[in-house]
């Protein structure tokens, strides 16, 4: 029998093999680090999640618009069709053809571009109250002298009616949502109408001016075809496909509006004022304007 080998003779066992194994050598350890410590933390695995960046400003605001936008803004949208109803019972807007003849008109010659035009200059005079200051009543007061002509654009009182009960719905969401109007402490406080209610809105939710003139033509124009969907009827893929073909003009109208000041525009929208007055006389109706 030979004789037994000394512990220093021997070969390390497997679990140290193995630990000398995964232990960096001094050779590639940078300098300053002692290899001991190098193996304490766990390198990152391959299929660990990498830190990714923080998404840009400009993408938040864009999906705030999205929803501004939404149809499912609690502000009761849905309930109005600004004259379209007398228009499809007298059979003047009878199918795509005819509807999108319409909203072209209205678009370029309509109201609503008034109303667009106005959107800077309501962001602009609820910023100035926004920042107090000796400014702010001043301020304050042009907003509501430009929503009252807006207002007095409007013929039908079902109009009106609709313009402020969309606006107060938004002002009351946004002082839920810590976003209360600039003068919501004075006695003469109310709700602003649905134009000046929607460039409120922009402000608080930093969306820019150029999208949220975009936003405000083509939800009106979306608006409108949906209650057509109900109304001609129309079918949703010919609704889709309306307004699609709509979206140049909306583009359009929106670019010129930016630069354009609205008490030197014209309104040519006889025919719609005449369909809006004529929704109260029906006999039964879906709508409420």
């Amino acid at each position: 029998m030979g004789a037994p080998t000394s512990p220093g003779a021997m070969g390390p066992c497997q679990p140290c093999a193995a630990q000398a194994a995964d232990r960096p050598s001094a050779a590639s350890v940078p300098q300053g680090v002692n290899p001991a410590e190098a193996t304490s933390a766990p390198a990152q695995s391959a299929s660990s999640s990498p830190i990714l960046p923080a998404p840009p400003a400009a993408s938040e605001a864009r999906l705030r618009l999205l929803q501004l936008a939404s149809p499912a803004l609690p502000v009761g949208a849905f309930s109005y069709a600004e004259g379209l109803e007398p228009l499809v019972q007298t059979g003047l807007i009878g199918d795509t053809a005819s509807l999108g003849a319409w909203l072209e008109a209205e678009l370029e010659r309509g109201a609503l571009s008034l109303e667009a035009a106005c959107l800077a200059g309501f962001q602009a005079d609820l910023e100035r109250a926004r920042q107090g200051g000796a400014a702010a009543d001043s301020a304050m007061a042009a907003v509501r002298e430009r929503e009252g002509w807006l207002l007095a654009q409007r013929e039908a009182p079902e109009l009106r009616a609709q313009q402020r009960q969309m606006g107060g719905s938004l002002c009351q969401l946004l002082a839920d949502l810590g976003w209360p109007l600039p003068d919501h402490r004075s006695a003469a406080c109310r709700p602003l109408a649905w134009p000046a209610a929607w460039a409120w809105a922009g402000l608080c939710l930093e969306i820019p001016s150029e999208l949220l003139l975009e936003a405000y033509l083509h939800g009106w124009t979306a608006n409108q075809i949906s209650a057509a969907v109900r109304l001609v009827p129309l079918r949703p893929t010919e609704a889709q496909r309306l307004l699609l073909s709509l979206v140049p003009l909306v583009a359009r109208r929106a670019a010129e509006l930016a630069c354009s000041d609205p008490e030197a525009l014209w309104c040519g929208g006889v025919g719609a004022a005449l369909a809006q007055l004529g929704q109260a006389e029906l006999y039964s109706r879906l709508f409420r304007s």
